[in-house]
């Protein structure tokens, strides 16, 4: 697998790369920290604890208010994983799917020890942040997928009848690959997919998903962004489901006024293609990200993984600063959050000054060791 040659970044386009970064991670957590106190409730027990309208702003889960989940986590170590591929590329020893393996097992890790192993040389500095360390509902699938060191693939995939959105939603970062072709972005999210959830709907709604951002984070519309996925997907075998929930979310923003009903038509029986679905519905009728995510959240299907999907998709459209500031403030981990999206940003467009023919910076290689 390679990459497409890296654009040239003025001073410009690197803060509004940067922007959309911080936007896509910051997003995918608040997104991720909205739904957590309500994952496993429907609309009407929602509105009987949260009032009429529903959760309208961050409330308690997991004993604090602005908690995050596995999801947020996992896509941290992707971010990880994918900054650490970068500097492996140096050594010839490059292999973008298995230095994200790798990664996800640096994760599988935290939900097993105590806190990090200063033994392990060559964690980085992500694995060694001690607020990582604690089981937010990891999923099933992914706990299994990164339970031992045998890589999943597209032709022999971890847990082959898995469907459901966390592949999908650690995804994001992919799509931050600007320098990428779409088509390398799609096979690089679909393959690292396949390490936990081996079911076409479940790598290939990841693809779609890292795709649209893709698009988004190269200045494309939501419009525009989901029809350049739904060209990348069309020939692929067992792409129904997730190219014609696409579709369907297309549709529904022109059959009235958004309800918490047609969001949970749209998701459906809650696997990755209706997730997506509805979280890229919610991205489109939103009126701003608040009342987006708010939709997203409000109805009884995967509330967490719909309100990640829909922050990541509206923060990488908008950058950092539509946010709510409000809501920034509390989500968890922003400083984690916030040092690796400007470490990734620093790596897609300096990575030469930072690691290259021209020398190394020791400080660099300390955060991301090429081991």
């Amino acid at each position: 697998m390679s990459a497409v040659a890296t654009a040239v970044w003025g001073r410009v386009e690197q803060q509004d790369f940067r922007s959309r970064v911080r936007g896509t991670l910051l997003g995918l957590a608040l997104g991720d920290a909205l739904g957590a106190p309500v994952a496993a409730l429907d609309l009407a027990a929602i509105r009987a604890e949260h009032g009429a309208e529903g959760i309208t702003d961050l409330a308690p889960a997991h004993g604090r208010r602005g908690a995050v989940t596995a999801a947020t986590q996992l896509t941290l170590f992707t971010v990880d994983g994918l900054i650490r591929a970068q500097v492996r590329r140096d050594t010839g020893a490059w292999h973008p799917p298995t230095d994200l393996h790798r990664a996800y097992l640096r994760w599988a890790a935290t939900q097993r020890d105590w806190g990090p192993d200063e033994r392990r040389k060559d964690d980085g500095w992500l694995a060694r942040e001690e607020w990582l360390y604690v089981r937010r509902d990891p999923p099933r699938a992914c706990l299994i997928g990164f339970g031992d060191d045998v890589m999943g693939t597209v032709e022999a995939p971890k847990n082959p009848g898995e469907r459901s959105v966390a592949a999908t939603v650690r995804s994001a970062p992919f799509g931050l690959l600007v320098g990428w072709e779409p088509g390398l972005v799609a096979q690089l999210a679909v393959e690292c997919a396949a390490q936990t959830h081996g079911h076409p709907t479940g790598y290939l709604a990841a693809g779609a998903f890292a795709v649209i951002v893709h698009a988004l984070a190269r200045g494309d519309s939501l419009d525009g962004a989901v029809q350049r996925a739904l060209a990348q997907f069309a020939a692929r075998p067992g792409h129904e489901p997730v190219t014609e929930g696409l579709q369907r979310a297309l549709g529904a923003v022109r059959q009235g006024m958004p309800s918490p009903s047609r969001v949970e038509e749209l998701a459906g029986d809650g696997d990755a293609a209706g997730v997506l679905s509805a979280a890229v519905y919610c991205s489109l009728v939103g009126e701003d990200i608040r009342h987006g995510l708010c939709l997203a959240v409000n109805q009884g299907g995967d509330s967490g993984g719909a309100g990640a999907l829909t922050g990541a998709l509206l923060g990488a459209l908008h950058g950092e600063t539509a946010l709510p500031p409000g809501w920034l403030a509390e989500v968890e981990g922003r400083p984690t959050l916030l040092s690796l999206a400007d470490d990734f940003a620093m790596e897609m467009t300096q990575g030469a000054a930072l690691h290259g023919p021209g020398g190394s910076a020791p400080g660099w290689l300390a955060r991301y060791p090429r081991g």
